[in-house]
C-alpha cells in the first residue's frame, strides 16, 4: 500500500521558508509533503460515484479524481452504499487497474504560474473542491428507466453530473505547500462541471466518456493554459496487493488498425488513436492461478478546446524518494532540473507547468535501458542497472496533457476523454521472461503485445463522442469519409488534409462523398459537434418476479421494448427476449433459461469486387423471402431459405446468395400448445395491438378502448408475457432478468445487441409470496435451524455469494433466514434467559420480490458473534398476530 508524508507543524513549515529547499535520499514507503494544518470549517459535499453499467467498474468522485484512493469521501458509493472497488475489471473480479487518477490544469495569471490539481500522488494534494451541500451535491441520471427522475435529461445508462473549483485556499484537507515556492495553493479561480457516461452495450462497454466544462469564474484572463490527466495504475489482483505497484509499464500508442474499413482495406489501413496506456508488465500469469492481469487500460482524449493549434505532451515517470529511482525520460534539448535530484515528479507549480506543456512525447518505458549515452534526443539514465530495472517494469504513472489557449473571465471551453480497457494485452505468458533472456529486446517484447482490443475500443468511443457520418448540427457537414479503391476507375470527391496534433505530422486522407464501380466509402470521423450517443438495443421490458414454493413465474412488459426505434438509426430493430437466472449479480453467474425471437433470416450477397459474401440488409421473415424467391411465389411452403447454406448458395438472375437464419428463430409460444418452439407465453393472447392517436405529439387512447388495451397496473396487454422457471430451492436467492435484443445493423457492421441482464435484475427466493401467505394464512419460518458451524454452508452456496461477501471472513457471512414475513413487521431475537440478542425492522415495500424475507447476519446488537445456544425468535407485525419460534445455534 502506498504511504504518504504526514502534515507538518506551522513551524517546520517556517524552517522550510529559511533553510530553502531539498530533497534527499527517503525510504521506499514514504513521500514528502508539505502541507497546511487542517482546518475544518467547510463542509464541502464530497461524493463517490460507481460506473459499473459495463464491463468496467471504476469510480468518479466530484474533487476531479477517478478512482478511490483520491476521493476525498472514501471508497462508498453515496448513491447506493456499494463499495467501489479500483477499477475493477472485468467488473466483479479483483483484479485492479487504477490506483487514481485526476485532472491537471496550470496557466500563466500575471506573472504568476500557477496548477491546480485534483491529486499529484505525491504531496496528496487536493485542490479541486464542491460545494456544501445540497450545492455541491453529484448528481445521477440514467436512460434506462423512462419513468423514473433520473430519465429526464439523461445521456447515458449511468450519467454522473459534478460541479467543483478549485477556490478553496482553506478550510478542507489536503491543500499542500508549494514545494518550490513555500507557498500555499493560489487558485485560479475555474469552476468545472464533469459529467461521465457509461453504456452497457457490447461496443461501448469497454470505457467511460468523461465531458468537461471549464469556466473562468476569476476576474483575470488565464493565459498559456494547459490540462492533463495524470493517471497512476498499479495493476494487479486484490491478492497480490504488496507489489501491485512494482511491475507497471508505460506507453503511447499512435495508430491501430481500422477494423471497421471494408475488406481488404481493412488488412492495411490505420486509425490515429492517440492513446496512453499502463499495465502490468507480463500479466501475472506465473503467480497464483486465478490472480493474472492480462488487460491494459488507458486515456484517449476526444475533444479539445482548440485542436487546430494544439500541442500534446505524453510524459511518464517513475516516482520514488531515492532520486536515482526518481526517474522519467527528457529531452536534451529540454533538460529541466526539478531540484530534488531525480528527473520524474514534478514538485511545485512551476515543474508541474512544465510538464504539462513541454510537448514532449516520450518513449515507451519498455526501451528506457535502450537509450544509448550518445542518442541525440533523449538523456539516458546515468545508470544503467538501475535503467534495466525501470524498463522491466515499476511504480509508474503518466500525463496526458495539451494546450496552449487562454481563458477569459466568464467564459467556459470544453474537454473531452476516455478512460478505455482493452482485453489480452499480454497473450503470451512468456513474453516478458523472454525479452529478459534476449538481452532486453525492447522491440520484440513490444511486437508480443496485442493492442487490438484496447484500440478498437478507443475507435468505439471517439465514435460515440461524435458520431462518424452524422450532420449533429445540420449544417450540411456529416464528417470525414474515407474511400478504399477495390480496383478500376473512381472519382475523388473531396481531400482534407488532417493534421495529426499528437505528432505534429500532417497526415493527408482522401475522402469522398461518392463513388464509382469499385469503390467503398467509410465514415471516419464525425462534424466536430458532440453526440454522446450510439446505436443501442430495445429498452429493457418491465419486469415483475411472483415467487410460489419451488418456482419463480417471471413476467414482463415490452411496449417500449416493442416499439422504439433505435435512437442511432431511427430502425425499429427490436428482435425477441431472452430470460436469464443467475446465483449472484456477476454476468458470468448468469445462464440462459429461455428466448423468444422472431423468425426471419439473413441473406449473404456474394460481392464479384471483394470475391467475398457480404451483409448489407436487415432480416427478412419467411413470408418475405417466400414471395421473392420461391417458385411458387408466396404459397409455396415447401421452399426453406436453410435449404441454401455458404456450401450451397441460391443463384437468383445475376446474384448468389445464401441465407443464416437470425438467431434462434424460436418464435412460436408456448400458447399454441405442440407446435411451440418456446415456453414463453403470451398472457392475453387475444388482445389486440394497441393503435393510438396523436395529439401534440403525444398519444393518446380512446377511452372506449382502455380497458380492452391496457392492463391494471397501465401496460399494453398486447405486450405482456410470463414464463415460469421450476425445481427451484426455496433456500437460495436468485437474480432473474429479461433482456430485449435487436438484429444489429448490417449496414455498419454492429452484431445484434442486448440490454444486460445485470441491470435491474429481480432477486427473490422461490418461496411464496407476499399475496399467498396472506391467502394461505401461512406461518413465519426460519432456515437453517440448526444452524451448524460445520455444515459448510458457504461451500453450498447458502451463504457469502453477493459480491460485497467475497473475501469476507466465514463469521461475517453468515447468514439466519425469516421466510413468509409480511411486508413491515419487527424481528427480536433473544438468549434463552430473555435478554435481547438484536432487533430487526423489515420494511419493505410489497411490490418488492423480497418483502417476503429478511435475513440476520447472526451478529448482536453489541457487535459480537452469537455464541451456540438455544434462542427464541419474536416477529411482530402490526394489527396481527405475533408469531414466536426456537433457534438453535451449533458453533
Amino acid at each position: 500500500m502506498k504511504q504518504y508524508a504526514t502534515t507538518l507543524l506551522l513551524a517546520s513549515l517556517f524552517l522550510l521558508v529559511t533553510t530553502g529547499p531539498a530533497m534527499g535520499r527517503f525510504s521506499s514507503d514514504s513521500r514528502p509533503g508539505y502541507s497546511l494544518p487542517e482546518v475544518a470549517t467547510a463542509s464541502p459535499a464530497y461524493c463517490m460515484a460507481l460506473h459499473n453499467i459495463g464491463k468496467m467498474a471504476i469510480g468518479v468522485s466530484n474533487n476531479s479524481s477517478i478512482g478511490t484512493q483520491y476521493s476525498s469521501s472514501g471508497s462508498q458509493d453515496c448513491f447506493t452504499g456499494e463499495l467501489v472497488p479500483n477499477c475493477a475489471y472485468p467488473k466483479g473480479t479483483e483484479t485492479w487497474y487504477l490506483y487514481g487518477a485526476a485532472f491537471w490544469i496550470g496557466a500563466v495569471v500575471g506573472r504568476d504560474t500557477l496548477v491546480s490539481v485534483g491529486q499529484d500522488g505525491w504531496h496528496s494534494a487536493v485542490d479541486f473542491h464542491p460545494d456544501d451541500a445540497p450545492l455541491g451535491n453529484m448528481k445521477y441520471r440514467s436512460t434506462i428507466d423512462p419513468s423514473k427522475p433520473e430519465f429526464e435529461d439523461a445521456v447515458s445508462e449511468q450519467d454522473y453530473i459534478a460541479v467543483y473549483t478549485d477556490t478553496f485556499t482553506s478550510g478542507v484537507s489536503g491543500l499542500s505547500i508549494d514545494w518550490l515556492d513555500h507557498r500555499p495553493h493560489i487558485p485560479l479561480h475555474i469552476e468545472v462541471t464533469q459529467r461521465s457516461y457509461a453504456w452497457s452495450y457490447s461496443y461501448a462497454e469497454d470505457f467511460v466518456l468523461f465531458d468537461y466544462a471549464l469556466k473562468n469564474i476569476g476576474t483575470q484572463r488565464l493565459k498559456q493554459v494547459y490540462m492533463g490527466v495524470y493517471v497512476d495504475a498499479d495493476v494487479h489482483h486484490d491478492m497480490l496487493q504488496a507489489n501491485g505497484a512494482q511491475d507497471d509499464i508505460c506507453g503511447f500508442l499512435h495508430k491501430a488498425r481500422a477494423f471497421y474499413a471494408p475488406y481488404p482495406c481493412s488488412e492495411h489501413d490505420s486509425d490515429i488513436v492517440n492513446l496512453a496506456w499502463i499495465s502490468d508488465n507480463d500479466g501475472d500469469f506465473n503467480t497464483l492461478p486465478g490472480c493474472e492481469v492480462p488487460h491494459v487500460t488507458g486515456t484517449r482524449i476526444v475533444r479539445t478546446p482548440n485542436p487546430d493549434s494544439l500541442k500534446v505532451s505524453f510524459n511518464w515517470w517513475i516516482g520514488n524518494q531515492d532520486p536515482t529511482l526518481d526517474f522519467g525520460p527528457q529531452t536534451k534539448k529540454k533538460y529541466r532540473n526539478y531540484g530534488t535530484g531525480g528527473t520524474g515528479t514534478p514538485m511545485g507549480d512551476r515543474n508541474k507547468y512544465f510538464v504539462l506543456s513541454n510537448g514532449e512525447f516520450d518513449y515507451n518505458q519498455i526501451f528506457t535501458a535502450s537509450i544509448p549515452p550518445l542518442d541525440t534526443l533523449w538523456l539516458p539514465h546515468p545508470n544503467k542497472r538501475v535503467a534495466l530495472e525501470l524498463s522491466k517494469g515499476y511504480d509508474t504513472r503518466y500525463l496526458l496533457s495539451f494546450g496552449p489557449f487562454d481563458i477569459e473571465s466568464g467564459q467556459v471551453l470544453p474537454i473531452s476523454f476516455a478512460y478505455v480497457a482493452g482485453e489480452d494485452l499480454h497473450n503470451d505468458p512468456y513474453n516478458h521472461q523472454n525479452y529478459l533472456e534476449d538481452d532486453y529486446n525492447p522491440t520484440k517484447y513490444y511486437d508480443g503485445l496485442d493492442f487490438n482490443d484496447l484500440s478498437k475500443n478507443a475507435i468505439w468511443a471517439e465514435w460515440i463522442y461524435d458520431n462518424p457520418g452524422i450532420d449533429t448540427d445540420s449544417d450540411g457537414f456529416a464528417g470525414v469519409f474515407d474511400t478504399c479503391n477495390l480496383g478500376g476507375d473512381s472519382s475523388i470527391g473531396r481531400i482534407n488534409t488532417l493534421v495529426d496534433t499528437f505528432a505534429g505530422v500532417p497526415v493527408t486522407v482522401i475522402c469522398t462523398t461518392w463513388a464509382y464501380e469499385n469503390d467503398s466509402i467509410y465514415a471516419i470521423k464525425g462534424d466536430g459537434v458532440p453526440d454522446f450517443r450510439g446505436a443501442n438495443p430495445p429498452p429493457a421490458p418491465k419486469l415483475w418476479a411472483i415467487p410460489r414454493l419451488g418456482a419463480i413465474t417471471i413476467r414482463w412488459n415490452g411496449t417500449r421494448s416493442e416499439t422504439s426505434p433505435d435512437n442511432f438509426s431511427q430502425a425499429l430493430d427490436f428482435e425477441g427476449y431472452r430470460v436469464y437466472m443467475g446465483r449472484d449479480e456477476r454476468l458470468s453467474s448468469y445462464s440462459l433459461v429461455q428466448s423468444y425471437d422472431f423468425e426471419n433470416f439473413n441473406k449473404w450477397v456474394f460481392d464479384d469486387t471483394t470475391g467475398v459474401f457480404i451483409l448489407r440488409e436487415r432480416p427478412y421473415t419467411l413470408q418475405e423471402l417466400r414471395c421473392w424467391y420461391a417458385p411458387d411465389s408466396c404459397n409455396d411452403t415447401l421452399w426453406d431459405p436453410l435449404d441454401y447454406p455458404r456450401s450451397k448458395p441460391f443463384p437468383f438472375g445475376d446474384s448468389v446468395f445464401y441465407f443464416v437464419a437470425q438467431d434462434y428463430n424460436r418464435s412460436v409460444l408456448a400458447n399454441y400448445g405442440d407446435s411451440a418452439t418456446t415456453g414463453i407465453r403470451k398472457c392475453y393472447i387475444n388482445a389486440m395491438k394497441p393503435t393510438m392517436e396523436w395529439v401534440d405529439n403525444t398519444a393518446t387512447i380512446p377511452d372506449t378502448l382502455r380497458d380492452s388495451l391496457l392492463t391494471e397496473d397501465g401496460y399494453f396487454k398486447y405486450y405482456e408475457y410470463e414464463y415460469t422457471i421450476g425445481d427451484l430451492l426455496p433456500t437460495v436467492p436468485y437474480w432473474i432478468n429479461v433482456t430485449a435484443f435487436d438484429y444489429g445493423s448490417p449496414s455498419s457492421g454492429l452484431p445484434s445487441l442486448e440490454t444486460s441482464p445485470t441491470i435491474m435484475p429481480a432477486v427473490t427466493y422461490a418461496l411464496e409470496s407476499i399475496d399467498s401467505v396472506e391467502t394461505k394464512d401461512l406461518k413465519i419460518f426460519i432456515y437453517p435451524n440448526p444452524y451448524r458451524l460445520d455444515a459448510g454452508y458457504r461451500a453450498a452456496g447458502f451463504e457469502g455469494y453477493a459480491q460485497d461477501d467475497r473475501g469476507r471472513p466465514d463469521d461475517r457471512v453468515r447468514r439466519i433466514h425469516f421466510a413468509n414475513l409480511p411486508p413491515k413487521c419487527t424481528i427480536r431475537i433473544f438468549s434463552i434467559d430473555g435478554d435481547l440478542v438484536r432487533e430487526l425492522e423489515h420494511d419493505v415495500h410489497p411490490s418488492d420480490p423480497l418483502a417476503n424475507h429478511e435475513t440476520w447476519d447472526m451478529i448482536t446488537r453489541n457487535t459480537q458473534l452469537v455464541v451456540s445456544g438455544l434462542y427464541y425468535w419474536v416477529v411482530e407485525i402490526p394489527g396481527a398476530e405475533t408469531q414466536i419460534g426456537k433457534l438453535v445455534v451449533i458453533m
